[in-house]
């Protein structure tokens, strides 16, 4: 899937970052580390304010996770396992997560964000295992805020490093690589060198 995620961002502002943490959390594969850190740098930039981006991110994603709960549980895993091989949920993969799902379900739904491809599953697995809903929506809003902040404070960063360093690497990353280029071609002249 080709999507850019900067313009969309432009184009959309909170909405389009609530858009996205909500349909990758259904199953359609978006890049949400990619779009939150971005939203960082961009509020860093000042398109962004840090609440309602923090509000629009950890909706999007606990929305979506709640609704995934939803499918799991009232269509369970017969729909899950048909539909999920176009996302790469595969029998195995379910049967697999299953087993640690029940030995650890509070955990795994709190630490499962923090994971790509697990994070989109799990919503699943606790509505196929009939999870309390109350506890699931707790755990999941909470682990959504926190992986958001994480991310599009990671992105903050990010952008503060880019504008203090993208002077210096423009300046010297086109005489960087053609020096690497050239050291990269002699070793390779000197081993076939050697060799004969």
């Amino acid at each position: 899937m080709h999507l850019h995620i900067q313009q969309t961002i432009h184009h959309y502002g909170y909405f389009g970052v609530f858009s996205i943490l909500l349909l990758e959390m259904v199953g359609i594969p978006f890049p949400a580390e990619t779009t939150l850190t971005i939203s960082g740098i961009e509020w860093t930039q000042g398109v962004f304010q840090l609440v309602p981006l923090l509000v629009a991110a950890a909706t999007g994603n606990s929305i979506g996770s709640i609704i995934a709960y939803w499918i799991g549980r009232l269509l369970g895993r017969p729909v899950i396992v048909r539909w999920g091989k176009y996302v790469g949920i595969t029998s195995e993969r379910l049967d697999k997560a299953n087993g640690v799902f029940h030995k650890y379900e509070a955990t795994v739904v709190l630490f499962s964000k923090f994971i790509a491809g697990i994070r989109v599953l799990v919503p699943y697995l606790a509505g196929i295992n009939r999870m309390s809903f109350g506890l699931f929506a707790l755990y999941t809003t909470i682990s959504a805020v926190v992986w958001s902040v994480l991310f599009i404070l990671l992105g903050r960063y990010l952008g503060i490093e880019w504008s203090r360093y993208h002077q210096v690497l423009h300046q010297y990353m086109v005489p960087g690589i053609i020096v690497l280029v050239l050291l990269l071609g002699l070793i390779v002249y000197w081993r076939k060198r050697r060799q004969k």
